[in-house]
């Protein structure tokens, strides 16, 4: 059986914010750690049935960047329940979400 890991690496500050954060995948094409300014890693706990989130930051990550991040999370969680349940209802609301949202940071001049 194949296995595949992800490997995050968190350099903290002394209040245990994070300063770096970097990451590495048997499967990326290129080899080392790269760095990244933000993760939000979702696990589903199949028997309390509930989802368990870690969500991390550079504190250098500007908040029009956050924001944009957070709206790419739920265009890419559109994409994962078309594939995966094929719920398009689900995957078009979502995408519009996304589409408000956007417009929303155009139009306050941050996006």
């Amino acid at each position: 059986m194949k296995k595949s890991t992800i490997q995050f690496t968190i350099q903290l500050d002394s209040n245990n914010i994070p300063e770096k954060i970097e990451w590495d995948a048997t499967e990326k094409p290129e080899s080392g750690l790269s760095e990244t300014k933000a993760i939000s890693i979702n696990l589903w706990d199949h028997q309390q049935k509930n989802t368990m989130r870690i969500d991390l930051w550079a504190k250098d990550m500007p908040v029009e960047d956050m924001k944009r991040f957070y709206i790419d999370c739920v265009g890419g969680l559109s994409q994962s329940v078309l594939s995966s349940t094929g719920d398009e209802f689900i995957a078009n609301e979502m995408n519009a979400l996304c589409e408000r949202l956007a417009r929303h940071l155009q139009e306050s001049g941050k996006g």
